[in-house]
């Protein structure tokens, strides 16, 4: 008989993290792999959200989705005397129906909404412990945005200290998540999340996002993830709590978030809206659905209306799962390959907001740098926040690497006498100038448009590295050739010996 592996963790042990792993990174996302109790969970992935109360798609069926985990809420559960008994006797996995791995919420939404609920912290971890989950949550406090500053202090160092205690009763096999809180302020938020590291968690949620999503808020999303993650060990599994539209996951998790729930996929069929990765639309307003999932192959957008019409909403919501996890798999791809941020780039275009997600998470591209690989396959050139990546940051930042004497030629193509200099060098946007034989590595093999003259941000950010270059090799004599037409091209040829611009040749 084979042996079982056994997945199971022991938080008593105070081993942080030791349940998760890394296999594949690119930008600050990666593939990983969370053991739990019920088996290993590959990350990036999505937690359909199972109510105890409403049935919408069996829970057997969601593994045919793609999903491994889900999350149920265990106050729901506690609070019904009939699922209570059902639980304590047979576990949530019996309760539910699932048998993968299984995550319970505290009660924190209710609290957000009701502002009480009629149960403690320690009982409710109690609880989750008692049912079986695999992975439990002390009740925290969901701070929303916009409160105090003084407010969202206050009820950090509360979720702190109901975590801690959390953590000083955990006995059993369950993974303990540490939910990091704080609104929207940076330093509460990396307060809370590098106190919670010290303590030792298995999972970290960014709570209460749910009405930054809901209102578009994007760029501040990006900040409160950054600060968190930032406070966190870069080996921790983070849960961005409550985000569960497809068109956010490659932002997200580019920033480094690895698990996200959703009830969207149901509450947006109940509304008769329909899933993609470029956003949402009404099916009212769909003549042909485009999508080639099972659903969308089986049904016409007319059919689909009419089940909707009935009050059945099963199909639509099994379309938005399949989205979903569509998304999710294409994201791990994009990783593997290298090419996650052209994705992000491409996901973020498709509405104005998630564009200054994007914007604002091109302003922490130093932070991203630090785990993005060195080595991928290919730059492809998306737009003007392309000049602001983390391989663009980084080539700058090492410009003192190049060590020129003599004399130096920088190009933007190759022209006539380059063999009399003692150096050639490329000159091409976004990066600035670097030697030839480097064209064909990486970033350097960069795909850019193929047209005279660069964009604005990308010529400033590539002058700007030919001038630091400069200044760099004072001992050198540099000629400048370059088609271009920028400001910054006259205080580069006032540093060099001789330029003819105007053909882009050399005598």
């Amino acid at each position: 008989m084979k042996e079982q592996k056994d997945y199971r963790c022991h938080p008593t042990k105070r081993v942080v993290m030791s349940c998760f792993e890394i296999a594949h990174k690119d930008s600050a996302g990666r593939i990983g792999r969370l053991y739990t109790s019920h088996g290993r969970i590959e990350t990036p992935t999505v937690m359909p959200v199972i109510n105890p109360n409403i049935s919408m798609v069996d829970a057997p069926e969601l593994a045919k989705f793609g999903a491994e985990i889900v999350i149920t809420n265990a106050y729901i559960i506690y609070r019904n005397p009939e699922l209570r008994a059902h639980a304590i006797e047979n576990g949530v996995h019996s309760l539910i129906n699932f048998g993968g791995a299984v995550m319970t919420d505290s009660g924190s939404y209710q609290l957000s909404v009701y502002h009480d609920i009629e149960i403690t912290s320690n009982e409710i971890v109690r609880f989750q412990q008692d049912i079986g989950s695999d992975i439990g949550v002390p009740l925290d406090i969901p701070t929303p945005p916009d409160v105090s500053h003084e407010q969202a202090e206050s009820e950090m160092r509360t979720t702190i200290e109901r975590c801690k205690d959390a953590r000083g009763m955990a006995k059993s096999s369950m993974l303990l998540a540490g939910p990091v809180q704080g609104a929207t302020y940076s330093d509460l938020r990396n307060e809370c999340a590098r106190t919670l590291s010290g303590v030792g968690f298995d999972v970290y949620p960014i709570g209460a996002v749910v009405p930054l999503l809901a209102n578009y808020r994007f760029a501040e999303m990006v900040d409160v993830i950054v600060a968190s993650k930032k406070g966190l060990s870069p080996a921790a599994p983070v849960h961005l709590f409550g985000a569960g539209h497809p068109a956010m996951f490659a932002l997200a998790v580019a920033l480094g978030c690895d698990l996200f729930d959703s009830a969207a996929y149901a509450l947006y069929a109940k509304d008769g809206r329909y899933f993609t990765t470029d956003g949402t639309y009404h099916l009212s307003d769909l003549q042909h659905l485009p999508c080639s999932c099972p659903v969308c192959t089986a049904y016409t957008a007319d059919e689909l209306k009419e089940e909707v019409r009935s009050e059945n909403y099963i199909s639509l919501a099994k379309h938005n799962l399949y989205a979903t996890f569509a998304e999710i798999n294409l994201i791990k791809q994009c990783i593997i390959e290298g090419n996650l941020w052209e994705l992000v780039e491409r996901r973020c275009r498709a509405h104005p907001r998630l564009l200054d997600g994007l914007k604002r998470a091109v302003s922490h591209a130093d932070w991203i740098e630090r785990f993005d690989p060195i080595r991928k396959s290919t730059f492809f050139y998306c737009g003007s926040e392309s000049a602001r990546r983390a391989e663009v940051l980084r080539f700058g930042d090492r410009l003192d690497r190049f060590d020129l004497h003599g004399t130096v030629l920088i190009r933007t193509r190759k022209t006539r006498g380059e063999d009399v200099f003692d150096h050639v060098l490329n000159l091409k946007a976004p990066f600035g100038a670097y030697p030839v034989e480097l064209s064909e590595t990486y970033p350097f093999n960069a795909e850019v448009p193929e047209r005279s003259e660069p964009d604005w941000e990308a010529a400033f950010v590539a002058l700007g590295n030919v001038l630091r270059l400069i200044k760099l090799n004072p001992d050198a004599r540099f000629t400048f050739v370059c088609e271009w037409e920028h400001p910054l091209i006259a205080d580069i040829m006032m540093l060099c010996e001789r330029a003819t611009p105007e053909h882009g040749e050399i005598e």
